[in-house]
């Protein structure tokens, strides 16, 4: 299969509209092509193509930044001459004199799949500058590694952030390109948009569903996103950001597990499962044990769960990692009532809000695991609305 930047380098009547024209691109680590070579110097080769700036989004365009609110300078790059501004810096937003180095803005960003990941919200932000500027966008359109399943409930009215661009569901089941034209639909905004379309790409097909497996190499879109079945994982673990728990930061297998000291992981898994069996469908658990290198509980023996995407017990239709997540944050609550689990601090610059509800879009989920009473079934009750409403919302949008 095809990336868009693989076909906009081998297809030169694809780039013929840019003749003339002053180039920026938007890029991080895995903007890279088929042979993988860095998209900023693919199109440099090109030499039809007049390269004027480029943009890093979160991490920076080397991603060299480990943790959130960790912010990247601007600097100019040492191979192009080119000035690279930071979207992750002292701005998120594109500045005036930002807008005026360029005339057509290509964005060749991997996306995980989830509305949390700040790509989506960058990607926004664009999308609204070259609105206001009369700039043109065009997406390099990759694959969502995620595929196509929909999950979660979707952010509320009010709750809008850098992890939070849109009314979104947590796992949205867009490519890029695709979220593009829901930005430019819902926020009505009038901007030359096109997207260079993946050729080939199958959401759907085993094993890789999202991610064509075997056919491309993962590189990290980010520090922390260090295989596909993170990128599977994550529309569920990314909530642990929001707790005391650690989530796998400073070991091999980031976001893809939760753990602390404190807890006993056979018995969580044994209460998620009395809680709510079929939630657990489509992957394997695993109590293990592991000691961060940094972030949370540095240098401390955690006992934990792995989340295994990676083996013939994944399923792709029926793995549900927001609910399996929120599942686990039940059973620790049931097992320990007075674990202090919501983690207390600014996400993402936003203050006076718990973590957790910042990454849900709303305080929903956690009023669900903090109340006694409600059940797997109230949770279903308040996200299959939300799913059945986005599913025939993205249907305009899909062009795959």
């Amino acid at each position: 299969m095809k990336f868009g930047i693989d076909r906009l380098i081998a297809e030169p009547a694809l780039r013929a509209p840019l003749e003339g024209k002053r180039v920026a691109l938007l890029a991080h680590p895995a903007s890279l092509t088929e042979d993988l070579t860095h998209s900023l110097d693919a199109l440099a080769a090109c030499g039809d193509v007049t390269l004027t700036a480029a943009f890093g989004p979160q991490h920076g365009l080397r991603g060299d930044k480990q943790d959130n609110m960790i912010e990247t300078p601007d600097f100019t790059d040492p191979v192009h001459g080119i000035p690279v501004f930071s979207l992750y810096g002292t701005v998120r937003r594109p500045t005036e004199a930002m807008m005026q180095s360029f005339d057509v803005l290509l964005v060749d960003l991997q996306d995980v799949g989830t509305r949390i990941y700040t790509f989506v919200t960058t990607l926004r932000y664009v999308l609204e500058a070259a609105a206001a500027h009369g700039k043109a966008v065009w997406v390099l359109d990759r694959p969502n590694p995620a595929g196509r399943p929909v999950e979660g409930v979707r952010l509320r009215a009010g709750w809008e952030s850098f992890v939070g661009a849109g009314p979104l569901p947590m796992r949205h089941g867009l490519t890029l390109g695709e979220l593009g034209l829901w930005f430019i639909a819902t926020l009505k905004l009038r901007v030359d948009y096109r997207i260079i379309e993946m050729r080939g790409w199958q959401p759907h097909a085993a094993p890789g569903y999202g991610w064509p497996l075997g056919e491309r190499s993962w590189v990290n879109p980010s520090p922390n996103a260090p295989n596909l079945w993170m990128a599977r994982a994550f529309p569920g673990t990314v909530m642990v950001e929001g707790t005391t728990l650690s989530e796998g930061r400073g070991t091999t297998r980031p976001l893809e597990l939760f753990g602390a000291p404190d807890i006993d992981a056979r018995r969580v898994i044994a209460e998620m499962r009395a809680l709510a069996l079929h939630w657990l469908d489509g992957c394997r658990l695993r109590d293990f044990w592991f000691e961060p290198t940094f972030h949370k509980h540095v240098g401390k023996l955690c006992n934990g769960v792995q989340i295994h995407t990676e083996g013939p017990g994944y399923d792709h239709q029926v793995f549900k990692p927001w609910r399996l997540q929120a599942l686990a944050f039940k059973a620790i609550r049931r097992l320990y009532p007075d674990y202090p689990l919501w983690r207390d601090f600014p996400y993402e610059y936003e203050v006076g809000k718990l973590a957790i509800d910042v990454i849900n879009g709303s305080p929903l989920l956690r009023e669900w695991v903090d109340d006694a009473a409600a059940t797997p079934r109230d949770l279903d009750a308040l996200a299959a609305p939300d799913e059945d409403a986005w599913l025939k919302e993205r249907a305009t949008y899909l062009r795959y």
